[in-house]
């Protein structure tokens, strides 16, 4: 049984901020993938998720109310071959550029987020969080990592990277996101990603995502699911904006 329950911890936080959720449908055939945005200010909110081929984008919902796109418009999914990135800014691309460039060796993405540090949004200093999948087709296998890079307890001189390793078990996952809970400045999320239950299908667990979000807050979800015996993938995309 996991530890913790996906539904209550999100509908107990008004703003976990950026959230990815990684691991294995309960029937154990799938490899599943959440990833979340969610905004306090119009230009946070301001946003929709859009799907490309090889992967997927945040843009503008209205371009003529965009300030500032440095820290808000990036590549959130980029696939690589049997390889998913996934993340809250444009760490994705570190991590791909990387890895096409240089190979996998089992620690690229390591080698990778290593050249980031986290967001320069000062009071905030929000971190950077990223996952990423390793798949091996037909032979039902995966493995997944995910990883936070936050100021020390606030302190921007001070950057500390740190890194998770996962081995998947049926419907278990693992969440972590960008902020403990709202406030000013926002706290930074803490410990290590919370384990969650997670269910059979990409339409539940889209619907158990974004309907505990906080609803003022949340703007877009993505959702991702790959079936293990033939890489077949199924994609959700829910924007507040329509």
């Amino acid at each position: 049984m996991a530890l913790y329950d996906l539904k209550t911890l999100l509908s107990e936080n008004t703003y976990p901020g950026r959230g990815i959720v990684i691991g294995k449908s309960a029937d154990g055939k799938k490899a599943m993938t959440a990833y979340f945005i969610m905004g306090r200010s119009e230009n946070s909110r301001n946003r929709i998720f859009e799907k490309f081929e090889g992967g997927m984008r945040t843009k503008a919902f209205d371009e003529s109310k965009l300030s500032d796109p440095s820290l808000i418009i990036y590549n959130p999914y980029l696939k690589l071959g049997q390889i998913d990135i996934i993340t809250n800014g444009d760490q994705t691309d570190t991590i791909y550029d990387h890895i096409r460039e240089h190979g996998d060796d089992g620690f690229a993405f390591e080698e990778a987020l290593s050249m980031r540090e986290f967001e320069p949004d000062a009071p905030n200093y929000t971190p950077r969080i990223s996952g990423i999948l390793y798949y091996c087709f037909p032979r039902n296998v995966f493995t997944y990592k995910l990883s936070i890079i936050k100021s020390s307890n606030g302190r921007p001189e001070a950057c500390n990277r740190y890194f998770y390793h996962y081995t998947p078990e049926n419907g278990i996952g693992h969440f972590i996101h960008t902020y403990k809970c709202d406030g000013n400045p926002i706290p930074s999320f803490s410990g290590e990603p919370e384990e969650v239950a997670l269910p059979n299908t990409a339409e539940e667990l889209a619907d158990l995502i974004w309907e505990n979000l906080n609803a003022d807050n949340k703007v877009s979800l993505f959702v991702r699911t790959v079936e293990l015996d033939s890489g077949k993938a199924k994609e959700i995309i829910i924007n507040k904006n329509k």
